[in-house]
């Protein structure tokens, strides 16, 4: 019985919170936005466990949809269904244990948030598959990982309005930034295999090509914080998160797989350090 829980828990990765903390951080931002700094901490705590359980199914639809390549890369060949230690059918029975418990969360909450709850768990369900026709799965996986912005703008403010799609476009570059160094760290493998990315398109100039977008990624932060008349804090963050991702790209110079996934693993902090800039900035007018 332990044994088994445990191959649940590396489904699910959560002996690896980090991809559940990489899709909070966007959420946490858009909450603290759209309630000026005063979000109703049950909708808090119905997004924080949302983010938890659709991280988790978006894990198990990944390893089926890769089922037959994670064999043949070595960080992946351990993973249950590769195994055989969880069954195709156990882990379509555990997603639809954790897709149902993520609906009764979000019926607490208006239509159109539930509407918009239901565009993401389309988006993720795709996310997986578009490194098959694709060399922009990231694309996919920004889309994916930001959608918590509108519906938390819609579940405060019954309306998604111009300012959070704004924060969403803009956030929706982040994750191709730091799943590219995730998709270096496989690069060779995925060549092999026949699998596509943001880091084979880009070839050896990939570090050139980051840090255009982790040029683009901060501008538009810069306007979403001129458009929420945000201050020093806020500012003063994105000027930290720009050191962040000099370092980032100082990690990635030689291409080294572990630097690369390194260069992921500090992409937690770029999203800590926003979120502070945004609720240390929104304490002055409360």
């Amino acid at each position: 019985m332990y044994e088994k829980l445990k191959q649940y828990i590396y489904l699910i990765r959560l002996n690896k919170p980090i991809g559940i903390l990489l899709l909070l951080w966007p959420t946490l931002w858009a909450l603290w936005l759209a309630s000026n700094g005063q979000p109703d901490w049950s909708i808090v705590t119905i997004f924080v466990m949302g983010v938890v359980l659709m991280r988790s199914a978006g894990c198990i639809v990944n390893d089926i949809a890769d089922k037959k390549w994670d064999g043949h890369v070595e960080r992946t060949r351990g993973r249950p269904l590769v195994t055989g230690k969880i069954s195709l059918k156990e882990a379509w029975i555990f997603f639809g244990v954790l897709i149902t418990a993520a609906f009764l969360l979000v019926c607490q909450l208006n239509w159109l948030t539930i509407i918009l709850a239901f565009c993401g768990l389309l988006f993720a369900m795709i996310y997986p598959f578009l490194k098959r026709v694709t060399h922009l799965p990231q694309v996919g996986l920004g889309i994916a990982f930001s959608w918590g912005i509108p519906m938390a703008f819609a579940a405060i403010l019954y309306e998604v309005p111009l300012s959070g799609w704004m924060l969403f476009f803009a956030a929706m570059v982040w994750p191709m930034i730091y799943d590219t160094f995730y998709a270096m760290t496989d690069k060779a493998d995925d060549l092999n295999v026949g699998v596509k990315s943001m880091a084979i398109l880009f070839g050896r100039r990939e570090q050139f090509f980051i840090g255009l977008l982790q040029m683009v990624f901060i501008l538009l932060m810069v306007w979403v914080g001129f458009f929420f008349h945000l201050g020093f804090y806020y500012f003063a963050s994105l000027w930290i998160t720009s050191f962040l991702f000099f370092y980032q790209e100082w990690l990635i110079k030689d291409g080294d797989p572990q630097k690369c996934f390194k260069a992921f693993l500090n992409n937690n902090w770029v999203g800590f350090v926003i979120f502070l800039g945004i609720v240390f900035d929104q304490m002055r007018d409360i």
